[in-house]
């Protein structure tokens, strides 16, 4: 076994792999840039190598440097994580050469599989159901609206090296392909160093399947279950779960045995992942096609790890150091269900804008693994786990993934883990930038769900207005009112005790006027009860003039609410929605419907760039006229291309920045007249 490993990467992924390591008895150095200088990560290895600027290009991409900082430290093998280097056969073969051990895949295999078009075609050859499609070389633009028209719409545009969203484009006309194509190609070239880009059908009603593999050097290779990942946003993964609500066991064993002989066929071992697109419109579960094959450990392998027992990391370690595979596929189970949803950098209530800035507070419902005090197992603490890499008085930079944390959950059966994690994400305490808390707390209670009728579609279909909050029940919304009251009360006794600053303006005492979602309540505040509107309720509260969070227990129910004070109450957040909370003592809420309501400006004759990001392309000049949802400008931000189009119709009055600029929010980038 190795006594010191390296890990080639960075955050969350960076902090899992060191627990492991030292949970093993292993040594572990990281690698830094600039960014990271202060990171979690950084500070939980025993030792740590500063490899350069903050850009992934000029650190954690250079090959020669992560090989250096091995040689300094001293460092027997290197762990990738996952994306940066992980899938680079380059890096595979320098490793080699220096009598380095790469834990993750054999060069061919990630040769084999890390190029989509070829990687297809050894699909088929082993007997892996493959989805129609052009993988051959696409000359330019017009070259692939003939192969579009040809394979019939809706089709996929793919850059070969592609994953984890990036380089893809759907198209349902040639408008589309034309559109889409060469943004594709610079994604695929930016993100991947590969500009090569393929085109297949895309699959009506499309669920995404994955299979774990899991394989050792002597030739055994099991599955661990499948894993159902869905629910995507622009093909980003928001939540994924295991098992999947879809797949029986015939499914299940017909999908692993295919994913399993394409592993034997290029020699794969170690932790690696086959992912497959379904057809949800076949009830018979047989339609099932090979998508691609992920060589390295991926994003959401918590979720195989909670229902199986099986530490991925651990295993990848042992087999890179040669050991055999300790259980059998008749040893694989299926324990109770887990959830993983990704906590993202983005704001949903602004079309899920990438946000970047400083986490002002950051409080996880339980500790993360970039606490080195937190003894987190397999299902974390009461069937919660958080996989982080992130502090309190951290950034977020734009040169990396948005990806805050991962919050993981437990429970016997998938009501129960939605429920939890529910009831996590209300205690996620996120303040500074744009999250998307909220919006995953709305997926997890949303009916469509609950029923596991999932396709990659859920998002724009359940969502095609965007997203304002989640559906709110007038149980939750009696129980804020009774909440802000009994708040409103903690904050006038404080306010008596200062000097007597209120005297005895409140009269009667403990009575308010609460409006939640423009609906009064009145709050009475007694010392043993609370009434709201004409309904006694039991109301179980800790509070102190100053917390953020509020935990109640209200009529035998928990509710868990982040508070924030504004100027006439609260803002409170709970169950996936922002509620804007007034109070006034009765007496004085007459006078509220005197008040003066802002309305804001009109903003839509600017194109205003919406995140800080690089202005790639500029599509009008001044006095072009433009039609709405016309493309004005594609902006790029955290390695993804945003098109950016035209509100309304009119005509170019003035150009504000140029292609190659770099923006910061809300900056103008031209102005209609």
């Amino acid at each position: 076994m190795f006594s010191k490993i390296l890990i080639a990467n960075r955050g969350e992924i960076a902090c899992r792999v060191i627990k492991t390591a030292r949970a093993m008895g292993i040594s572990t150095v990281a690698v830094y840039s600039d960014a990271d200088a202060r990171a979690p990560f950084v500070a939980m290895a025993d030792e740590a190598v500063h490899i350069g600027a903050s850009p992934a290009s000029e650190s954690y991409l250079i090959a020669e440097k992560i090989i250096a900082a091995c040689k300094e430290a001293g460092a027997e093998a290197v762990h990738p994580g996952y994306g940066f280097l992980s899938e680079r056969t380059s890096f595979a073969e320098a490793l080699a050469k220096e009598n380095i051990a790469f834990i993750g895949p054999p060069v061919k295999a990630i040769a084999a599989m890390g190029d989509k078009i070829e990687s297809k075609k050894l699909a088929k050859e082993a007997g892996v159901n493959v989805v129609p499609g052009f993988v051959g070389e696409i000359r330019d633009t017009d070259h692939a609206v003939e192969i579009a028209n040809d394979i019939g719409y809706p089709v996929m545009m793919k850059a070969s090296a592609g994953g984890g969203g990036k380089g893809m484009r759907l198209a349902y006309s040639e408008q589309d392909v034309r559109e889409g194509f060469e943004s594709v190609k610079r994604e695929g070239l930016s993100s991947f160093g590969d500009d090569r880009v393929f085109i297949e059908k895309f699959i009506l009603n499309p669920r995404h399947i994955e299979i774990q593999i899991l394989g050792d050097q002597h030739g055994n290779i099991l599955y661990l279950n499948e894993r159902e990942c869905s629910i995507q946003r622009r093909h980003q993964k928001v939540v994924e779960e295991a098992p999947s609500p879809f797949v029986t066991p015939k499914m299940r064993k017909a999908m692993g045995e295919q994913c399993v002989a394409l592993a034997k066929a290029v020699g794969y071992y170690s932790a690696g992942t086959v992912e497959l697109i379904v057809s949800g419109a076949d009830p018979t579960g047989e339609s099932f096609y090979f998508l691609e094959m992920n060589t390295r450990l991926q994003v959401e392998h918590p979720v195989t790890e909670a229902i199986t027992g099986i530490d991925l990391v651990e295993q990848m370690i042992r087999v890179a150091a040669g050991e055999k595979l300790a259980m059998t596929q008749d040893d694989v189970k299926i324990d109770g269900w887990s959830i993983e949803n990704r906590v993202y950098a983005e704001d949903p209530y602004r079309g899920f804008l990438p946000s970047t800035g400083r986490l002002v507070r950051y409080s996880p419902p339980v500790e993360g693994w970039s606490d080195d005090g937190a003894e987190n197992g397999r299902r974390g603490l009461a069937g919660v786990r958080v996989d982080d890499g992130v502090y309190e008085g951290g950034e977020v930079s734009i040169f990396y993934d948005p990806m805050i944390a991962k919050l993981i959950t437990w429970g016997e059966t998938r009501d129960e883990a939605a429920d939890l994690q529910v009831a996590a994400l209300d205690r996620f305490e996120i303040e500074g930038l744009g999250h998307n808390i909220d919006f995953l707390s709305a997926i997890m209670q949303h009916p469509r769900f609950r029923s596991g009728e999932l396709t990659t579609g859920f998002i724009a279909e359940e969502y095609p207005e965007g997203f304002q909050g989640a559906e709110t029940s007038d149980d939750v919304v009696r129980a804020l009112a009774a909440i802000a009251g009994f708040m409103a009360s903690a904050h006038a006794d404080r306010a008596r005790r200062i000097d007597g600053q209120l005297g005895d303006r409140l009269a009667p005492p403990g009575h308010w006027q609460v409006v939640v979602d423009g609906r009064d309540h009145a709050v009475k505040v007694g010392t043993k009860y609370i009434q709201v509107d004409d309904e006694k309720l039991e109301l179980a509260l800790e509070y102190t003039p100053g917390d953020r969070l509020v935990i109640a227990e209200l009529d035998e129910s928990e509710l868990a609410v982040k508070v924030a004070r504004t100027r006439t109450g609260w803002r409170m957040t709970t169950r996936g929605r922002i509620h804007e909370v007034r109070v006034l003592p009765a007496h004085v809420a007459p006078l509220a419907a005197h008040m003066i309501e802002k309305v804001p400006p009109d903003l839509s004759k600017f194109l205003i760039c919406p995140m800080p990001g690089l202005l790639v392309a500029l599509y009008v000049g001044e006095g072009d006229a433009v039609e709405a949802g016309q493309p004005l400008a594609t902006v790029e931000a955290m390695k993804m291309e945003n098109i950016l189009r035209a509100e309304k119709t009119g005509v170019v009055k003035s150009i504000n920045a140029a292609e190659g600029d770099s923006l910061a929010v809300d900056a103008v980038i031209l102005e209609l007249e």
